[in-house]
């Protein structure tokens, strides 16, 4: 072999060697660079879509705050239930086992007066916060009929045994009652959530009514009492 043929052959191994580094390099560096994505539209990981925090629940307002609270009613007071104007003539504080709630006498213009009961209610669970359930009763005639332990059929709906019991009481203001006592009541519920109450003064006969729970701000205190 010549020298020259010598070196031919040696260049071309170096040219071959070259182009296989430079073909290497390349591959190599095609594997590590990702193909580019438009600003704003790369995806997060899938752990942080699993970790990200549910929306918050909407916002229902706060009593006292975005709509008045009932629990500042007073005897005298003139407020707005339901579109309908009405006089606070008296209250009834009740109290059964360490529960307390009130009930508001309510006089809108009508022959017939309504009943307003406001409590704060317990949670379902420990960990529940506690609810104000604020309810407007409505007389119902039952014909003398008397609260038993079981269902019971009220204008053709079938009603079923809740909360009963005796509470004390103290009456302000006009409510027909004493001014101190006990009052028996029973109350019951029906399938579609209807509810029924019975109360009584000891020594006096039944009364009863139905419940239409109210949301919250659907009261409205016009006029203080004086």
């Amino acid at each position: 072999m010549t020298p020259a043929v010598a070196v031919i052959l040696g260049l071309s191994a170096i040219t071959a060697i070259l182009l296989l580094g430079a073909f290497y390099a390349t591959t190599r560096q095609d594997r590590k660079t990702p193909v580019a994505e438009s600003p704003g539209e790369i995806p997060p990981p899938a752990e942080a879509v699993r970790r990200s925090p549910p929306p918050p629940p909407p916002d229902t307002g706060h009593v006292g705050i975005d709509y008045p609270d009932p629990r500042t009613i007073k005897v005298g007071d003139t407020i707005d239930c339901q579109g309908a104007r009405s006089r606070v003539l008296g209250a009834l504080y009740l109290s059964c086992q360490g529960v307390q709630w009130t009930e508001y006498l309510l006089d809108d213009g009508s022959r017939r007066h309504r009943w307003l009961s406001v409590e704060t209610r317990a949670g379902l669970t420990p960990d529940d916060a506690p609810h104000l359930e604020v309810l407007l009763w409505t007389p119902v005639p039952t014909q003398g009929m008397i609260p038993a332990k079981t269902m019971i059929i009220v204008e053709g709906v079938e009603f079923f045994p809740g909360e009963r019991g005796t509470a004390a009481f103290r009456s302000e203001g006009f409510t027909g009652m004493p001014e101190r006592g006990l009052l028996d009541f029973a109350d019951y519920r029906a399938t579609d959530g209807r509810l029924l109450s019975f109360e009584r003064v000891q020594g006096e006969p039944w009364a009863s009514a139905y419940a239409q729970p109210l949301p919250p701000g659907s009261i409205v205190i016009e006029k203080k009492a004086g």
